[in-house]
């Protein structure tokens, strides 16, 4: 009989015998754990992050961004009326002379914000119904108008970038119509989006 089984067989005759083996065993068990332990939790941990790391990066939404400037919508969109002059047959409130950039995806689109900036306005404004202005400094302003009622994730105040939600895409003010009307102003004055972002890699179609 081996030396070390003769040691246990003895020791487990005896009272003390049995509570000193029970003890080296728990003490084995112990020390096994601590050593697989290991090799068990990292595959894990590794799957884990990999996991976060889909979710993190995954297109869940988010705008093509270029620098700091992005699209105030993710993916395809329908485009409406451009700016400038063009009338909208069958909407008498509909101004002929159109200040901004309309588009589309749907009711309840995420609208996004197209550059980096402070927010000045998040609620009902003029005939835009619920909107969103920033600041982007330099005198530069984007508004993000008609959106959903209660959609509006931001607040006077709030500093942003290029893909932050601003809201959902909605139907009020003088709106014919789910969409995003998107309005650039530089130094007072409404200017052309489609340019405007096409100069920063983002040609608006």
């Amino acid at each position: 009989m081996p030396a070390p089984v003769a040691v246990a067989t003895a020791l487990a005759g005896t009272r003390t015998g049995r509570r000193v083996l029970i003890g080296v065993l728990v003490a084995l068990g112990l020390a096994v754990g601590l050593v697989l332990t290991p090799l068990i939790a990292i595959p894990f941990a590794i799957a884990g992050a990999g996991a976060s790391a889909a979710i993190a990066g995954s297109s869940e939404g988010g705008p093509t961004v270029e620098g700091e400037w992005g699209y105030p919508l993710a993916g395809n969109y329908t485009k409406g009326r451009g700016f400038g002059w063009g009338p909208v047959v069958g909407c008498a409130y509909c101004p002929s002379d159109h200040s901004g950039y309309d588009m589309a995806q749907g009711c309840g689109s995420t609208i996004f914000a197209a550059g980096p900036g402070r927010v000045t306005t998040a609620g009902r404004y003029l005939d835009y119904g619920n909107a969103v202005i920033i600041d982007h400094g330099d005198d530069l302003f984007t508004l993000y108008g008609h959106l959903q009622d209660d959609s509006i994730r931001v607040r006077v105040g709030d500093a942003v970038r290029a893909g932050a939600p601003l809201g959902a895409e909605g139907n009020t003010g003088r709106s014919y119509g789910c969409h995003l009307h998107f309005e650039i102003r530089s130094h007072g004055t409404r200017i052309d989006p489609q340019p405007f972002m096409a100069a920063r890699g983002l040609p608006l179609t």
